[in-house]
């Protein structure tokens, strides 16, 4: 039986999810359904997010100085292991054993911040990813590391990032297996012809490929679901001709909405020419929905077998992916084939593999 395990989970956000909060909230989820867990927190609103009747200690906000001297409060709690979902928490005067997260190796290559952070954060975060010493100075402080892929421990081998040993606990969607039971659409939705996109609109994102190509789909429509600055708005209209398909920008949605776009569309589609995980194709896969995807390391890892790929600078292979998929077989074969793929995300076999890890590190 495990003993003193602490999860900080002050990384989840009481409004909405992004991918840090996400990760904690589901694989907390699953631990709390396994073993005794305590979550760390700094705000009792992160509480809205975990399950009833958590166990919980109130620490410092991850991002404030007092982080420096977070151990000295956990080692009073009686923590035997921490588990947090970055490699950023504060180790110095630990008496337990620590377990770092490094998700992926992005914003090495796009060192864009969130425009969240203030701009202190924005600069500190600018200066941590110009270099990769500061990454291992991290990471060695652990007693071991996580990655939620294995595209991504390849890469922490390749760069040398740390000298603990790397496990991979998946990212996945939803909360816990019950969430899988998602029924398996029928047949191919036969009114609109669909495509959704969820994500950002960063460069390296290459929505312009997608919204180019709708210029030679008739009878299709592309949805662009995320939040969008006008400026991406326009530069992408510009791309678009009247004559094929069309382009819809929905300028966010709500999690309802999002699923009720995915549950009446054909595929959902990504160009992406480089990615650190890809949750929305799990959150396709799980429900059914065939994924048209760009020929990337990472998305293959994710894809299988189930995903149709292209490469990311050639509509016309993206053209050739869609109309593959107006032939109901096909269509329901990647549809089946998708719903086999996702069971390999999902919070229990993380969460069981996270206590198969720290059962290794207490031994």
């Amino acid at each position: 039986m495990i003993s003193g395990f602490f999860f900080d989970a002050r990384y989840i956000r009481w409004d909405h999810h992004d991918g840090i909060s996400r990760f904690s909230a589901g694989l907390f989820a699953a631990l709390h359904a396994r073993v005794p867990v305590t979550a760390i927190i700094y705000d009792l609103r992160q509480l809205e997010k975990l399950p009833s009747g958590t166990k919980y200690i109130l620490a410092n906000d991850p991002t404030k100085l007092s982080e420096v001297f977070i151990a000295l409060k956990l080692n009073r709690a009686g923590a035997k292991v921490v588990f947090s979902p970055m490699q950023t928490m504060g180790s110095w005067f630990r008496k337990y054993r620590l377990i770092l997260t490094l998700h992926d190796l992005i914003y090495y290559r796009h060192p864009t911040p969130p425009p969240s952070f203030n701009f202190a954060i924005r600069l500190a975060w600018r200066i941590f990813h110009m270099s990769y010493w500061p990454q291992r100075w991290f990471l060695n402080r652990a007693d071991a590391v996580v990655t939620v892929s294995k595209t991504s421990k390849r890469l922490i081998e390749k760069h040398r990032l740390t000298r603990r040993p790397v496990s991979v606990i998946y990212n996945a969607a939803g909360a816990l297996e019950r969430e899988y039971e998602h029924p398996a659409p029928k047949h191919r939705p036969r009114s609109q012809q669909k495509l959704v996109y969820m994500g950002s609109f960063m460069p390296y994102k290459n929505v312009e490929l997608l919204v180019s190509a709708m210029n030679h789909l008739p009878n299709h429509e592309l949805h662009l679901l995320s939040k969008i600055s006008d400026f991406d708005r326009d530069r992408l209209t510009e791309i678009f001709k009247d004559g094929g398909g069309s382009v819809v920008f929905h300028n966010g949605v709500s999690e309802a909405e999002y699923h009720r776009q995915l549950d009446g569309a054909i595929a959902l589609v990504t160009a992406s020419r480089d990615e650190g995980f890809g949750i929305p194709l799990v959150e396709a896969m799980v429900r059914g929905l065939p994924i048209i995807v760009s020929d990337i390391e990472i998305f293959r890892e994710i894809g299988g077998d189930a995903a149709l790929y292209f490469d990311c600078d050639s509509p016309e292979e993206f053209t050739q992916q869609v109309k593959l998929l107006n032939d109901a077989a096909s269509w329901r074969i990647h549809s089946e084939l998708g719903l086999q793929q996702a069971k390999t995300f999902n919070w229990d076999k993380s969460a069981a593999a996270l206590v198969q890890l720290v059962d290794q590190i207490n031994s």
